[in-house]
């Protein structure tokens, strides 16, 4: 007798699970941080099931609003809101102390300021996305555009290879009007000083590192379903 092994979720599947899982986070009658991108938006199809639970949503970037409002979840501004209890995103990397790189979608100002005004963040990813050092995927940067050739320098002193991020051939422009460089070959061994430093620098919006807002729960997507990894 032969008994077949169920095939492996795909990385789309896992996406799904995480999505719903992070609603447990989701505290009833208050508002929620939202994040950005794929994962993001399993997320936000999962919330819609429970949307006469919560008060609203506030949300990092365009995208996500219009995703959110589309299913008739309402949108605060974040100047709106105080505090809020719950802030969930997905992430490009994530090491075993919930350091991330984020902004693969461009949308990274934004995120770190939910980020920031939430008690606590909820990454979620799939197993893919669990390093132990950053810096194996591009680090996205966002910089005023005049002192992105400036900033690729700056890099370049540190060994990394910077790049702007085009779209259709042309320099891709955020949310907030500024450009995005991508740097590689980097190895960033202590994401805080690395973000403390790079923030420091004339004409950097925000670096893509978020360890001064750092995960407090990763729900990672596996092969064998969620895996709760906590960092408090």
């Amino acid at each position: 007798m032969t008994t077949s092994t169920p095939p492996a979720l795909t990385q789309d599947e896992l996406k799904t699970l995480v999505g719903q899982a992070a609603l447990q986070y989701v505290v009833p009658g208050e508002i929620v941080g939202v994040g950005t991108g794929s994962t993001v938006n399993k997320f936000i199809d999962a919330l819609a099931t429970i949307k006469d639970q919560i008060k609203g949503a506030v949300s990092s970037s365009v995208a996500s609003t219009e995703r959110l409002q589309a299913l008739g979840i309402q949108v605060f501004d974040s100047n709106e809101v105080d505090k809020l209890s719950v802030y969930i995103d997905g992430a490009d990397e994530i090491d075993g102390a919930g350091n991330m790189v984020k902004g693969g979608g461009a949308a990274l100002t934004r995120e770190k300021i939910v980020a920031a005004q939430s008690a606590k963040f909820v990454c979620i990813a799939d197993e893919s996305k669990l390093v132990q050092t950053l810096g194996k995927f591009p680090l996205p940067v966002e910089v005023i555009p005049m002192a992105t050739q400036r900033v690729i320098a700056q890099f370049a002193a540190q060994g990394g290879k910077g790049a702007i991020r085009l779209k259709d051939g042309k320099p891709l422009v955020t949310d907030n009007g500024q450009y995005i460089v991508d740097v590689t070959g980097l190895q960033i061994t202590d994401p805080l000083a690395f973000e403390a430093e790079v923030s420091q620098w004339p004409g950097v919006v925000t670096v893509g590192v978020f360890a001064y807002q750092r995960a407090q729960v990763c729900l990672l997507g596996t092969a064998t379903g969620v895996k709760t990894l906590s960092f408090e």
